[in-house]
């Protein structure tokens, strides 16, 4: 009589980035300010987790506060990895993510919060922002200095970057 061993798991073709949201209202709050993800699971009222394809570019807030006011303030701008790819680990993000804009403050968090309405406001979606504009913006922030605006045709020339692979 022969055994036959069950087959290993095959990796998945398309590895997901996954994300844990919480919301306590005026505690922990973590929420998406921009983004497509691919599927959501709702774990209960105040917790979900919501996946990512590679490559996708979205925005993470986390607050905390405590009965004096805001404790923690902080937004991420992070693309989600494809198998193989560098990424940097950072809490509720599994396995991590490429960081292309990290503030802390709400003083920062609220300007870069301003940056993305602009970007919503001239019709483009921040998830298809070039990279490259939003590591500028974290590194002007970081060094306090002031950043260019992201204009349509600083984006026509990112999409057509991006359409022949450079």
């Amino acid at each position: 009589m022969s055994v036959r061993l069950p087959e290993s798991p095959k990796p998945d073709p398309a590895p997901t980035t996954l994300v844990d949201l919480i919301w306590q209202e005026k505690r922990v709050e973590h929420w998406l300010r921009f983004g497509r993800f691919r599927h959501e699971h709702r774990l209960d009222r105040e917790r979900r987790t919501l996946g990512f394809a590679p490559g996708s570019v979205f925005a993470i807030v986390r607050w905390a506060g405590n009965d004096y006011g805001a404790v923690v303030s902080r937004l991420d701008i992070l693309r989600a990895v494809g198998l193989g790819e560098p990424f940097q680990t950072l809490p509720f993000i599994r396995p991590g993510a490429e960081i292309l804009l990290r503030v802390s403050g709400w003083p920062k968090v609220e300007r870069v919060l301003q940056v993305v309405d602009a970007i919503e406001a001239l019709g483009i979606d921040p998830c298809v922002v070039s990279p490259d504009h939003w590591r500028h913006v974290h590194n002007r922030i970081a060094a306090g200095e002031p950043f260019r605006t992201y204009i349509k045709a600083q984006h026509a020339a990112w999409l057509k970057r991006r359409k022949v692979g450079v």
